[in-house]
C-alpha cells in the first residue's frame, strides 16, 4: 500500500454553486485527465493534491479504509449537497491481485461538476501536512498506431478451445478471456480529444480518464446514494445488424441464445450473491433487458438493494470484485484459468474504475473499452469475451474485435 493512516494529511475541503460552466468535456485540460461523466453530467478533476498508490489482494478494501481516516480528519464547508460534492477521489484499480501496475485514488485541488441543472466547485488543499503532496505527469496522446499483440489470432482462438476443454470437463463453467492490442503514440493528436470522443460516441456509458487510463465502459459495477446500491450487470453480446430488419432480428437473436442467456445468469448471480451480505432486499431483475450500443447489443440486468451495514461504496466494489462478467464461474478456477491462458496482465483493464465522496457513496464501473498509456508512450487496448458451453472461438474472437472499436475509433487508430 502507498500510505499509511498515519501519516494521512488534514485537507481542507470547500465547495461552492457555481453559474453553468457549460459542457463539463470542454473545461478537460490536455494534460492530467480526471473526468468521470455520463450523458453530459458529472464531474472533472484539475491538478493533484494527493495521491494514494495500493496494491496487493486487499487493495480496494485498504482504500476503503485510508479513505475513510481521510474524510474523517478533513474540514468540509458545503453550500451544496449533491453526489459528487465536496472531498472527491478518482479511483482506478488493477484486475488481479498480483498485477504490478498500481492502484490509484487521486484526489484533485479543484473539482468542477454538474447534475439536474445545478453545478459546484470544489477547492481541495493540503491544511495540516501529512503525506508530501504528490504530482505525476500524465502523457499527452498523440496519433496512435496499434500492431497486432503477443496473443495472435490464432493464439486467442487456441485459447478459446483450451477453456471450452476445461468446461466440458467440469473444471468450471465460463471463463473471460481477454487480449490485447499495443500501439504507440505520435505527435499530433491530444487524449482530450479521445475522451471527448468516447463521450460523445457513447454518451449512455460511463466515460472515464484516472492516471492516464481512458475509456468509456457501459456496466456499473455498483452505485451507493444514500443507502441505496444498484448494479447493472452485462453479459451475452451481438454485433448489431446493418440494417433496422437485420438489426430487430440481431437483438432478438441474442435474447433467445441459451449460450447468451447462461453467460449472463452467471454474472447477475455473482453480482447478487456478492451484495447479499451487506445489502436487504436485494432484487435483480426478473429477465435480462437489452441495451444497444452503437456497434454492440448487450444482454442487461439490473440489481437493487438497500444498504444493511456501514459499507462504502469501495468496500462494495471490493466485494464485487471480478464479478463472473469479467472473471467467469466458479471465480477462483476462472481466475486459474486467465493466468493460464493470457500471457499478458491485464492492469486496470475489468477493474473497478470512479469516484468515491467523504461519505463513501459514489459510483464505480468495471473498466471495459479502455486503454492505458504508459510513460514511455506505450499504449495497451484490451478486451475479452466470455467463454461458455456452446462458444465458438472464431465468433469470440470477432466479438472482441468488435470491442475494441470504441478505443480504436476514439484514437484515430489503425492496425498495422
Amino acid at each position: 500500500m502507498g500510505s499509511t493512516v498515519d501519516a494521512l494529511p488534514v485537507l481542507k475541503v470547500t465547495t461552492r454553486r457555481i453559474d453553468d460552466p457549460g459542457s463539463l468535456l470542454s473545461l478537460l485540460p490536455t494534460r492530467e485527465l480526471l473526468i468521470w461523466t455520463r450523458r453530459g453530467e458529472g464531474i472533472v478533476g484539475f491538478g493533484e493534491t494527493l495521491r494514494l498508490n495500493f496494491s496487493g489482494p486487499n487493495r480496494i478494501s485498504e482504500a476503503s479504509n485510508l479513505w475513510r481516516e481521510l474524510a474523517a480528519k478533513s474540514r468540509t464547508e458545503l453550500e451544496l449537497e449533491e453526489p459528487g460534492c465536496g472531498l472527491v477521489g478518482f479511483g482506478s484499480f488493477s484486475f488481479a491481485d498480483e498485477s504490478p501496475t498500481p492502484s490509484v485514488l487521486i484526489i484533485p485541488n479543484r473539482i468542477v461538476g454538474g447534475r439536474n441543472s445545478l453545478a459546484w466547485m470544489t477547492t481541495i488543499e493540503i491544511e495540516t501536512p501529512g503525506v508530501p503532496e504528490g504530482r505525476a505527469d500524465s502523457v499527452e496522446a498523440q496519433r496512435l498506431h496499434f500492431k497486432k499483440s503477443g496473443l495472435s489470432e490464432d493464439g486467442y482462438r487456441a485459447a478459446v478451445s483450451t477453456a471450452l476443454e476445461k468446461i466440458r470437463n467440469g473444471e468450471l463453467e465460463k471463463v473471460v478471456l481477454a487480449r490485447d492490442l499495443l500501439g504507440r503514440i505520435d505527435e499530433d493528436f491530444s487524449l482530450r480529444s479521445a475522451v471527448d470522443s468516447l463521450a460523445h460516441g457513447y454518451p449512455d456509458c460511463w466515460t472515464f480518464a484516472v492516471d492516464d487510463f481512458f475509456g468509456s465502459s457501459p456496466e456499473t459495477l455498483v452505485q451507493v446514494r444514500e443507502g441505496a446500491v444498484s448494479a447493472r450487470v452485462l453479459a451475452g453480446s451481438i454485433a448489431r445488424g446493418a440494417d433496422s430488419s437485420a438489426d430487430t432480428q440481431a437483438s432478438v437473436n441474442l435474447v433467445t441464445s441459451t449460450k447468451d442467456q447462461d453467460e449472463h445468469e452467471f454474472a447477475v448471480q455473482s453480482v447478487v450473491a456478492a451484495l447479499q451480505p451487506h445489502c436487504s432486499a436485494v432484487r435483480a431483475s426478473e429477465t435480462p433487458f437489452t441495451i444497444r450500443l452503437p456497434n454492440l447489443w448487450h444482454l442487461a440486468s439490473d440489481v437493487s438493494g438497500e444498504l444493511a451495514d456501514n459499507s462504502s461504496s469501495l468496500d462494495l466494489a471490493a466485494a464485487l470484485h471480478p464479478t463472473a462478467a469479467v472473471a467467469g464461474s466458479p471465480t477462483a478456477s476462472a481466475l486459474d484459468v486467465i493466468r493460464e491462458l493470457e500471457p499478458f496482465d491485464r492492469g486496470r483493464y475489468a477493474g473497478p474504475v470512479g469516484w468515491i465522496d467523504a461519505s463513501g457513496d459514489g459510483e464505480w464501473a468495471i473498466a471495459l473499452r479502455c486503454a492505458q498509456i504508459d510513460a514511455d508512450g506505450a499504449v495497451r487496448a484490451i478486451a475479452g469475451a466470455g467463454i461458455v458451453e456452446g462458444s465458438v472461438p472464431e465468433n469470440e474472437l470477432a466479438e472482441t474485435s468488435l470491442k475494441f472499436r470504441p478505443i480504436v475509433e476514439a484514437l484515430g487508430g489503425v492496425f498495422g
